[in-house]
């Protein structure tokens, strides 16, 4: 694998400390300004449909410059959101700062995966893609741990400048490291738009918002849901952040390796498995040893479907990939801003910290019903083309005797 995927995965590594080191620090963020856990659950809604502009906002901008000149610009967007998150005097200026660094996160992710997946030989497209987001899964290890710690301890401010911090380190490397592949000739936001045209492209977008959802569902909420039900110290939160971290990265190493090989298969049965260890985790909160190893197994399970679904875009709009990439990173976070509102909405409605199990269960559920229907359209449509290349239907291949 190229040195140049470790930029990209430092870079991964400190967008994906902001996006989930939040929900770690919602009871003292919600604290200091004097707002519900709700509320203050906004604060990964805003961020995640952020994601969902900026990706496309972002991306069609960056068809103009050299894609490690377009890394580097987001890299310092990313910078200026996570400083004004830092110095936020209310709530809402809070909010913004959230916004303006997501602004940055799903074109950074698309293009990445599109660099990612040049630099490699065809086979290990996935396995470099996987590589890139390994920065993201070892944030969760990492990074969140950390960052809740330092926000417990010394104030949620100090992890956020940290995190500017690590948004620096990022663009340095990635102005040292990543080559300056020439922008592809050609390519106009046009052709860039037809491949939302193609049904698997959609269908693959809609997997990505549903099943990554179910994985937000429960995870926005983790903190007050392991105090308040599973009983654990405001100060395990970080511990049990780091569980879910190891559980990212086995799953994205799992993914990657597997969707280069079985596809569709990898994916039946992580959303499937998804599904089931949500439905538990209403009975595993309960209790805390039960708890720790749902938790793990969830951040595997979601993220098992990270590197196969980026992958399935990437081929399905294998013409015009840019725009297609980002859009699904923005995908994931439709979803994530889908279940942490719904997810809100249910605690709100006075049904208990474990309430938003279950609507991941059902947007997990969906995302498997969809994968189901996209690899049967995709089988109906292979069909015909069998038949034009000369090679018939294997039930009408067999002669008839009267």
């Amino acid at each position: 694998m190229p040195l140049a995927l470790l930029a990209l995965a430092i870079g991964a590594f400190g967008i994906g400390t902001t996006e989930f080191v939040i929900m770690g620090l919602l009871p003292e963020v919600a604290g200091d300004f004097g707002v519900s856990i709700p509320t203050a659950g906004l604060l990964v809604t805003g961020y995640a449909l952020g994601v969902v502009l900026g990706a496309p906002l972002m991306t069609v901008l960056g068809t103009r410059i050299s894609r490690k000149r377009m890394l580097m610009l987001l890299m310092g967007l990313f910078i200026a959101g996570n400083l004004l998150s830092a110095v936020a005097p209310v709530f809402g200026v809070m909010l913004a700062g959230r916004v303006v660094a997501s602004l940055a996160h799903g074109a950074f992710f698309g293009i990445g995966s599109v660099v990612a997946a040049e630099l490699v030989a065809p086979q290990k497209k996935a396995g470099a893609i996987a590589m890139m987001f390994t920065g993201l899964t070892v944030a969760n290890v990492v990074g969140v741990p950390l960052g809740t710690l330092v926000g417990q301890t010394l104030g949620w401010r100090i992890t956020f400048a940290i995190v500017a911090g690590l948004g620096v380190i990022g663009l340095i490397g990635i102005a040292k490291l990543v080559p300056d592949l020439p922008k592809p000739e050609g390519v106009r936001l046009r052709h860039e738009l037809a491949a939302f045209r193609n049904v698997q492209v959609l269908l693959a977008m809609a997997m990505t918002i549903l099943g990554f959802g179910g994985v937000f569902a429960a995870v926005t909420y983790l903190a007050p849901m392991m105090t308040d039900v599973a009983g654990y110290a405001d100060s395990s939160v970080t511990w049990l952040l780091v569980l879910f971290g190891l559980g990212m990265v086995a799953g994205n190493l799992i993914g990657g390796k597997f969707a280069d090989r079985a596809l569709m298969p990898l994916l039946y049965i992580s959303l499937s498995s998804l599904a089931v260890v949500l439905a538990l985790f209403t009975l595993t909160a309960h209790n805390k040893i039960a708890a720790a190893v749902t938790i793990t197994l969830i951040g595997a399970l979601g993220f098992a479907t990270v590197p196969p679904l980026q992958k399935r875009v990437l081929d399905q709009a294998s013409g015009a990939p840019t725009l297609a990439s980002a859009m699904n990173i923005g995908a994931f976070n439709l979803g994530n801003a889908l279940s942490a509102w719904l997810g809100g909405l249910v605690i709100s409605a006075g049904l208990g910290y474990t309430a938003p199990n279950w609507v991941g269960v059902v947007l997990a559920g969906s995302a498997l019903v969809l994968a189901v229907v996209s690899a049967t359209l995709e089988r109906r449509s292979a069909a015909p083309s069998l038949v034009v290349a000369g090679v018939a239907p294997v039930e009408q291949a067999t002669p008839v005797h009267h």
